[in-house]
């Protein structure tokens, strides 16, 4: 694969190819879970370290690992993060796992990670395919927040509840109601609510770009200088 410098492999993972948005990958972990900041980045984090980790170790022996059995070892390693990242959150963050349940142990078979790794950091040098992973990672977490923050301020009113589940005593304060006494959104809370968020998302994704190319367009085009006067000599019968 040829190098691609690393702005342009951040940009691809963080926006122009946005796992969660223009990819469309990992929407099973993405809509069931983002009914809350805190869950939302709890997956989020926990997808971007097995993410950045799994591409690191799959560039360091992609010369080593045969055709043959590229996809069986990649999904090892992919398996391997992934119970290291389960066990610390059972250790240390056991409420916030119990909630998030079995997307956890899926993240294993998130089609974003299997992808990376085999498409991009089996063929490519240890530090893009860290950036890449990484960015990717950041790229569908930031989805996740976004998600989780429209729809647990629209579905109960309040942002960052239960934030101590994922940071400890040191988040226990950092509720903020912003509606008093709001009757709760059920559609915003439940998956349903999630596709339409998702889709609005998507949409502004797409306003966004376009008004991106049309200015780029704009500055591209050549400048019409000021029409000049043209001397016609002789006569015309």
């Amino acid at each position: 694969m040829a190098s691609k410098p690393l702005s342009t492999v951040a940009a691809d993972g963080f926006w122009k190819n946005n796992p969660a948005i223009v990819q469309l990958l990992g929407l099973c972990p993405l809509l069931g879970v983002s009914n809350s900041v805190v869950n939302a980045l709890g997956l989020g984090l926990a997808t971007t370290v097995v993410l950045t980790c799994s591409n690191l170790v799959v560039s360091l022996i992609r010369k080593q690992v045969t055709d043959a059995i590229r996809l069986p070892a990649f999904v090892m390693i992919i398996a391997s993060f992934t119970t290291c990242v389960e066990l610390l959150m059972q250790a240390f963050t056991y409420e916030l796992y119990q909630i998030l349940g079995i997307f956890i142990p899926l993240i294993v078979t998130n089609c974003i990670i299997l992808g990376r790794a085999d498409s991009f950091a089996a063929k490519s040098a240890l530090v893009p395919s860290v950036v890449d992973g990484f960015t990717m990672g950041l790229g569908f977490a930031s989805i996740l927040l976004l998600l989780g923050a429209m729809r647990e301020l629209i579905g109960q009113g309040t942002l960052f509840s239960n934030m101590h589940l994922l940071l400890g005593d040191v988040a226990r304060n950092w509720e903020i109601t912003l509606i008093t006494d709001y009757k709760k959104f059920l559609f915003a809370i439940l998956p349903p609510g999630a596709f339409v968020f998702m889709g609005f998302l998507i949409a502004l994704k797409n306003i966004i770009d376009q008004n991106l190319a049309e200015r780029a367009k704009q500055k591209s085009a050549p400048v019409e200088k000021g029409s000049k006067r043209v001397r016609v000599t002789g006569q015309i019968n």
